[in-house]
C-alpha cells in the first residue's frame, strides 16, 4: 500500500466515521432530547414518537449504523485492496 493510497484510505475511513457519528447524535440526542416535545405530537405504534426515540428508536438506529459501518468498511477495504483473507 503506497503512502498516497494509505492516506486516501484513512481519509475515507474518518469521513465515514464522522458521518455515522453525526447521524447517531441526531437520532439519539436530537430526536430523544432536543426535539422530544414536537415529536410527541406524532404517535407511533401507540406511543408518542419522542418517547419512542428516547427509549427504543435510538437503539435501533445505533444497530443499523453498526451494520452500515461493517458493510461500508468491507467495501472500502476491497476498494483499497486491504481486505482480510
Amino acid at each position: 500500500m503506497t503512502g498516497k493510497n494509505r492516506q486516501d484510505y484513512w481519509k475515507a475511513n474518518m469521513r465515514l466515521i464522522a458521518t455515522l457519528l453525526v447521524i447517531w447524535f441526531i437520532a439519539s440526542y436530537g430526536f430523544g432530547v432536543l426535539l422530544v416535545e414536537p415529536l410527541n405530537a406524532i404517535h407511533f405504534f401507540g406511543f408518542k414518537l419522542g418517547f419512542w426515540f428516547a427509549q427504543q428508536g435510538s437503539i435501533y438506529v445505533f444497530l443499523a449504523l453498526i451494520v452500515v459501518y461493517a458493510w461500508s468498511m468491507n467495501r472500502l477495504d476491497r476498494g483499497h485492496d486491504v481486505e482480510e483473507q
